[in-house]
Order: C-alpha cells, then sequence, then structure tokens
C-alpha cells in the first residue's frame, strides 16, 4: 500500500502557512483546526518547511513570549522531509521513525499533493491488520 491511497482516504484538505505568516497566527491555526504541524508554502507553492508545535515549544524557549511576533520563515523546520505519493506505507513509517518526524509533506514533482502525520500510518496499519484478522476469521469459520 502506498502513501497516496492514505490521501485518497483523508481527502483533498490540505491546512498550509505562508512563511511571512506570524508565528502568534500559525499557532491560533494549529489550535484552531487541532493539528499539530503544517506544511509551509512558498509563494509559487513549493514546500519551504513544515511548522510544528515542536517549532513553537523551541521558538519560545529560545526566544520567550517574542517569539510569537517573530515569522514562521524564521522558526520552522528546513529543509522538510518529504515524501512521493508512491512512497510505500511501511517505508514512510520507516522514515518518520529514524528521523524522528510526525509529519511529512508528500510531494509530487514539485507540488504538495498531501500532508500526512505518523496517525494517518498508524491508523492505516491497524485497519489492514484488522482486515486481515477478520478475513481470516471468516475463511476459518468457512472451512
Amino acid at each position: 500500500m502506498t502513501i497516496a491511497a492514505i490521501l485518497k482516504d483523508k481527502g483533498e484538505r490540505i491546512i498550509s502557512v505562508a512563511p511571512d505568516m506570524t508565528v502568534r497566527d500559525a499557532v491560533a491555526l494549529l489550535a484552531t483546526e487541532r493539528i499539530g504541524a503544517v506544511p509551509v508554502l512558498d509563494r509559487d507553492g513549493h514546500v519551504a518547511g513544515v511548522f510544528s508545535e515542536r517549532d513553537v515549544i523551541y521558538c519560545v524557549h529560545a526566544h520567550g513570549v517574542a517569539a510569537l511576533d517573530a515569522v514562521v520563515a524564521d522558526m520552522m523546520t528546513t529543509p522538510a522531509i518529504s515524501v512521493p505519493p508512491d512512497q510505500p506505507v511501511i517505508g514512510a513509517l520507516s522514515l518518520m521513525t529514524r528521523r524522528r518526524i510526525r509529519h511529512l509533506p508528500v510531494v509530487e514533482g514539485d507540488r504538495l499533493a498531501g500532508f500526512i502525520s505518523i496517525g494517518d500510518l498508524v491508523k492505516h496499519r491497524i485497519d489492514r491488520i484488522e482486515a486481515d484478522a477478520a478475513a481470516m476469521r471468516d475463511y476459518i469459520q468457512s472451512a
């Protein structure tokens, strides 16, 4: 199974921010949407980085409350580690584990195709395991 299948299930809505948005506004967006990270897109729609809860913690720790008035470009994680839509789910999980990240932009060509979290990948794996177990039970009961 590939990342494209997960994106299909998630739908097409991608919440993103611009590099010149203030950290304060980006934090408000994370809170309102109840999400942990967003891709940061430049004017051309290319992924410039990722802005996450961790970035907020690091910038507030380093700069105090004044960090909230900085722009996202100064506080985001860059370069963004990304995957293509045809990346196998297990490969993306492995990458996230090795790199200790929880969110990945999905990039096709030079455009953002989606944004996935480790929760999306784990949910997908659990759903597959449960479906396989149900199929096995049905097979055994029908024999």
